[in-house]
């Protein structure tokens, strides 16, 4: 492709849109790559109530077909076709898709990070219809309710701790005996009257009937021995990565992958920004995705006025 575009967006869902929504209004002509998955994590969402604007709530897929018409309404040209690689040693910078090379000015890298799944029996068939990744997008949904959380960190004690608002009883599964959260957000979940800790279990495989989530087989990892639990919902909580691989280490990460903001949300490389869970490691909020989306369109401009344009 010989045309040179101001800006190419990696990425879709919330960040994404954004991004799309500003840059297309700011008449940058942008040009999105959303991938194969375009709309990312919150297409797996089923109802969405804490994003401003929705008094009645609104499904995660609906939410993303919207932000995206929005966005194209106003000149955001999007392909969902995924990245496959990227070079950012030269400008304009150089995105590769499907053998493809696409010209760039400027990059807003918005992929997300995806969560990590157990991998249990049944698992795919239920993400959604009881398991979740998220307490504080989903647990409102199940008061007075009995729900698993999965997990051994920080953000497990976290998700139990919030989940103690709604739920009857939250039961924390963890597969080892020594847990790798800090001791206050241990202490405070073992103190709370609504937690239990299972150690030495793990979910083999989740139950189900035609309305969703109705429990889990639990196993014993050191004998193999197996329980049943009886639950509605259940909150994976061991963790999330971003999708970062294909960028190569050409931006500079965090020891986990995460992109690493260095003036704003500009990274590591003049010219290229990130926005979104890709960067952001501690609220993992639609609204907060779609504000970062925002800076980052609004960053994309001025450094295009200063640097390409005058």
């Amino acid at each position: 492709m010989s045309e040179v575009r101001n800006v190419i967006i990696i990425g879709s869902g919330p960040a994404g849109y954004t991004a799309g929504l500003y840059n297309a209004r700011a008449m940058l002509n942008p040009l999105m790559f959303g991938g194969y998955m375009s709309g990312g994590q919150l297409m797996l969402t089923t109802d969405i109530e804490n994003f401003p604007g929705y008094p009645e709530g609104i499904s995660g897929a609906e939410m993303m077909m919207q932000l995206r018409q929005q966005a194209e309404k106003f000149g955001l040209e999007v392909h969902d076709k995924d990245v496959s690689k990227v070079d950012f040693s030269s400008s304009p910078f150089t995105v590769t898709v499907e053998g493809e090379e696409y010209k760039s000015h400027a990059v807003i890298i918005s992929t997300g990070a995806e969560a990590i799944w157990l991998g249990a029996e049944n698992e795919d068939a239920q993400k959604g219809r009881g398991i979740s990744v998220c307490a504080t997008c989903d647990g409102a949904f199940f008061r007075d309710q009995e729900v698993l959380v999965i997990g051994g960190g920080d953000s497990a004690m976290e998700e139990a701790t919030f989940l103690t608002r709604f739920a009857s009883k939250v039961t924390i599964i963890h597969r080892r005996e020594v847990f790798r959260a800090s001791k206050v957000m241990l202490d405070r979940a073992k103190t709370h009257p609504k937690i239990e800790m299972k150690m030495h279990r793990q979910v083999k495989t989740w139950l189900s009937d035609d309305n969703g989530l109705t429990g889990a087989i639990l196993e014993d990892p050191r004998d193999g021995s197996t329980e049943e639990i009886g639950v509605t919902g259940a909150f994976i909580a061991i963790g999330h990565k971003p999708i970062t691989k294909f960028l190569d280490g050409q931006v500079e990460t965090d020891e986990s992958g995460y992109i690493v903001a260095k003036e704003h949300t500009m990274t590591s490389v003049p010219g290229v920004f990130a926005a979104g869970d890709v960067v952001d490691t501690r609220y993992r909020q639609a609204i907060t995705a779609a504000g970062m989306g925002c800076q980052a369109a609004i960053d994309v401009e001025h450094w295009l006025e200063n640097n390409i344009h005058n």
